[in-house]
C-alpha cells in the first residue's frame, strides 16, 4: 500500500500526498497544465516521474522546468505521440524494456475541438488521442503495471462525458462535429476506466476516473481555429468561475495516491467545476455494461495490430 495515509481533514490537497519513494508514475502530456501540475506533485513527494510528452523537446523542457523547482526530483523524458498508434506500441514496448514497474500510469493528455484531423491510421483525432491511443499505452504497459502492490491507472475524463453518445459511428470524422467528437471521447475515457476495473484480474491494480473541472489550461488557449466571437465572450463570463491548473489536478492525484480511493470510482472537484476532490457522479452510459463491452471490443479491434 501507499504509505502515509491521508489525515483527517476534510479538504484534501496535495499536503496529503503519502510519500512514493521508489514508486514510477508515467504521466501523458506531463508538459503543460494539469500533467504538469501532476508530475510537480507526485516529484515533490519523492516518485520517479516519467514525463510522457508529444515530443522529446518538450518532455526535456518540462523536466528541466521541475528540476529548477525540485533540484533532488528524479525525472526520466520520453517522446510518446498519441497521434500515432504504431508510436504508442513502439515507446511502449521501449518502457516494458527498460522498467520493471510501473506504480502510476496517469492517462491525461487530451485534445479538445480542433478542425477535423485524423491520426497516422486515419480516425477522428479526439476520439484516437484521448481514448484509444491511452487504451492501447494502458494495455501494452498492463504487464509490468500489474508487477506493483497497489498499482493504479487512472484516466482523465471530463464534464463533457455527459453530452457523450454510444453507437460509435464517425470514427473517422464523416460528419465532423468538434463539440460531439470530444463529448464522445471523453464519455469512451470514462466507460474504459470502468470496464477495465472489471477486466483486471487481480487484487493489486486498480482502474480508476478523474475528472479537473473547469480549469485554466491549454486546452482552451491552444484551440485551432481559435473560439468564434460567441466562443470567445462565453469564455470570458465563465472564466471566473474557472480554477487554477493545480486545483484541476488534484482529483487525479487523489485518485492516483489517496487510500480512500477505489478502483473502479471516479472523482472529480467537489462542485464539479471547482473544488477539492470528492467522489463524482458518472454519465449514465459508463454504467451499462453491454454498452462499455462494444465499445471495449470495437476499440480493441481498432488497435489489436499495435498490441
Amino acid at each position: 500500500m501507499l504509505s502515509n495515509a491521508t489525515n483527517s481533514k476534510t479538504k484534501w490537497d496535495i499536503t496529503d500526498i503519502p510519500f512514493l519513494t521508489g514508486k514510477y508514475a508515467l504521466i501523458t502530456g506531463a508538459n503543460s497544465g494539469i500533467g504538469y501540475c501532476t508530475a510537480k506533485a507526485l516529484a515533490k513527494k519523492g516518485c520517479n516521474v516519467i514525463l510522457a510528452c508529444r515530443s522529446l523537446r518538450k518532455s526535456e523542457e518540462a523536466k528541466s522546468k521541475l528540476q529548477n523547482l525540485i533540484p533532488d526530483s528524479k525525472l526520466i523524458p520520453l517522446e510518446l505521440d498519441l497521434s500515432d498508434f504504431k508510436n504508442v506500441s513502439n515507446k511502449s514496448n521501449e518502457i516494458l524494456n527498460d522498467f520493471e514497474h510501473i506504480d502510476l500510469l496517469i492517462n491525461n493528455a487530451g485534445i479538445m475541438h480542433p478542425p477535423k484531423t485524423l491520426n497516422a491510421q486515419g480516425y477522428e483525432i479526439q476520439f484516437a488521442v484521448n481514448h484509444l491511443a491511452h487504451m492501447l499505452l494502458t494495455l501494452k504497459l498492463l504487464p509490468i503495471i500489474e508487477n506493483s502492490d497497489d498499482s493504479r491507472v487512472v484516466t482523465i475524463t471530463s464534464g463533457a462525458q455527459f453530452f457523450g453518445k454510444v453507437g460509435w459511428s464517425n470514427l473517422k470524422a464523416e460528419n465532423y462535429n468538434k463539440w460531439e467528437s470530444y463529448a464522445n471521447s471523453k464519455l469512451a475515457n470514462i466507460m474504459f476506466a470502468v470496464e477495465l476495473h472489471n477486466r483486471i484480474d487481480t487484487q493489486k491494480t486498480s482502474s480508476l476516473a478523474a475528472h479537473p473541472g473547469i480549469a485554466k489550461t491549454n486546452l482552451f488557449t491552444a484551440q485551432k481555429p481559435k473560439p468564434n466571437f460567441l466562443e470567445s465572450i462565453s469564455l470570458d463570463i465563465f472564466s471566473p468561475l474557472f480554477q487554477s491548473a493545480e486545483m484541476g489536478s488534484l482529483p487525479q492525484l487523489f485518485a492516483a495516491t489517496s487510500p480512500s480511493a477505489k478502483s473502479g470510482e471516479h472523482y472529480g472537484p467537489k462542485y464539479n467545476f471547482r473544488g477539492n476532490p470528492k467522489l463524482s457522479p458518472t454519465a449514465r452510459a459508463a454504467t451499462n455494461s453491454n454498452e462499455r463491452k462494444k465499445l471495449w471490443n470495437l476499440s480493441e479491434e481498432i488497435i489489436h495490430n499495435f498490441i
